[in-house]
């Protein structure tokens, strides 16, 4: 009887380190930011979340905002999103660079679910290089899957299509 509890335990704690290591903060804002723009970071900018750009950023993220504003940094043709969704249960945060209507970079920074990790990795996040936007507001590429992450796939995907979106209409605004 003790060497089953003790295998017990034992199990109970592989599974409890398991997920803990799921979690985690791979990079913060700041290091991305200036990873992104070569410590010449310009100066964050606001886009309001109003009228027709709230109810198409409604339509993209299937929920309504949680935010008025989104802060961005932009250079010319180029602008970086630091932008959150929550997967099954928690927040994942992701840095976004759109070049020129299209992805040149997609990282996840942080990774707060106890499943779900597999798409902070760049097999996955690579798929969405050179992703643009397609009229009705769906990304260019085609995104795989990853078993057992369906809703940490879909909150990039949807994060990256908001941010297309959104680069779009910071553009149209200028």
């Amino acid at each position: 009887m003790k060497k089953y509890i003790q295998l017990l335990s034992f199990l109970i704690l592989g599974a409890c380190i398991g997920n803990a290591a799921a979690r985690g903060i791979y990079q913060s804002r700041a290091d991305f930011l200036n990873e992104v723009f070569v410590g010449d970071l310009p100066r964050p900018a606001l886009l309001w979340l109003t009228g027709d750009i709230r109810k198409t950023a409604t339509l993209i993220l299937q929920h309504k905002p949680s935010r008025l504003r989104l802060r961005y940094w932009a250079r010319a043709t180029r602008s970086t999103w630091v932008l959150e969704e929550i997967g099954k249960e928690k927040p994942i945060t992701i840095g976004i660079v759109i070049n020129q209507g299209r992805i040149e970079d997609l990282r996840v920074l942080a990774f707060r679910e106890s499943r779900g990790d597999e798409v902070r990795h760049d097999f996955f996040t690579r798929q969405f290089s050179q992703a643009t936007l397609k009229p009705d507001l769906q990304l260019s590429n085609s995104i795989d899957g990853i078993s057992g992450a369906t809703l940490s796939v879909r909150a990039l995907h949807k994060l990256a299509r908001l941010a297309l979106y959104l680069d779009q209409q910071r553009q149209s605004l200028d």
